[in-house]
């Protein structure tokens, strides 16, 4: 472990979600000297409640990171610097440089290796006041959530490629599910024949209102004047992984934009990683990325001592 360098970190993490601290827990309890860049602008962050974390079951997302930012406080090699950003990261001989601050660089890093916890950038669907449902009655993660809404009338409201595919999952938890394309073509006949055998309704029209009070949704009317009366749903967001910092090089995507990883967690660019939601397959569940986190910690503690671990 390297310390005579104060400026120089074995490891950056850049993103404070769960991949990110779990990772940075690790690697500090590995001897790694690690610092934690995080923005603390979460997608889920108008999340009341997170669902399925073992042990913090319906714990609020923010409390979640409050207590994990507490435990790193106890080690002395980690340190995290929130509400500031990496603003430019490029290769150096030793590894990487990083310029961190909010919108002017306050302070030059440099780290043998990075990580890339950096979560994803949420679209929404184009629906008018959609924003104040969401995150009440209105959510993205079928596994998350569903089981909170079981049994009621749902939308699913979305206009990606996957749409029916979505359906099917959501339709596990309810009997009455109308799906709303907001008139995009992504669903096709088939599809909708298919859905419609197993009392899925779909409905092609855009969205003119959603009906409710104080984040209480209670209904959907079309621009065709149509009303469909739900108690709760899904939205389908589109996501974007924001690799605008990155400087004199790139790492590989996919056709989604997330980041290609070996299942280690290595991308292609040596000694860059990356966990969490901006890896393939994309978003997942906060104990699924947590561990991703811890994952591959444990891979880079490996590396850093010429270990060879799978690729």
């Amino acid at each position: 472990m390297h310390t005579a360098d104060t400026d120089t970190y074995d490891v950056l993490v850049i993103g404070g979600g769960p991949a990110g601290l779990s990772a940075a827990l690790n690697l500090g309890r590995s001897l790694m000297r690690v610092l934690v860049v995080d923005a603390d602008r979460p997608r889920n962050a108008a999340t009341l409640n997170s669902h399925g974390f073992l042990t913090r079951d319906g714990v609020a997302p923010h409390e979640l990171r409050r207590m994990a930012r507490d435990e790193l406080a106890a080690y002395p090699n980690i340190e995290v610097r929130t509400r500031v950003r990496v603003l430019d990261l490029s290769t150096a001989d030793s590894g990487f440089t990083a310029s961190i601050g909010r919108k002017d660089p306050t302070d030059v890093v440099a780290a043998r290796s990075v990580l890339l916890a950096t979560g994803l950038r949420e679209t929404l669907p184009d629906v008018p006041n959609l924003r104040g449902f969401y995150g009440i009655s209105l959510f993205s993660c079928a596994a998350c959530d569903a089981w909170e809404l079981r049994g009621r009338r749902l939308a699913l409201i979305g206009e990606t490629p996957d749409l029916a595919d979505r359906a099917r999952l959501i339709s596990r938890w309810t009997e009455n599910l109308t799906v709303f394309t907001l008139g995009a073509d992504t669903v096709t006949a088939d599809q909708e024949a298919e859905l419609v055998s197993v009392g899925v309704a779909v409905m092609r029209h855009p969205i003119s209102e959603l009906v409710g009070d104080r984040g209480r949704i209670e209904a959907i009317r079309l621009v065709d004047g149509a009303v469909v009366e739900v108690d709760g749903g899904f939205v389908r967001p589109e996501w974007e992984t924001d690799l605008s910092f990155l400087r004199g090089f790139t790492p590989a995507v996919d056709h989604d934009g997330h980041l290609v990883t070996d299942r280690s967690g290595r991308t292609d660019v040596p000694g860059l990683y990356a966990a969490g939601d901006a890896a393939i397959p994309g978003p997942q569940q906060l104990i699924v990325a947590a561990g991703a986190g811890a994952r591959v910690a444990s891979v880079m503690v490996q590396d850093a001592v010429g270990i060879a671990t799978a690729h």
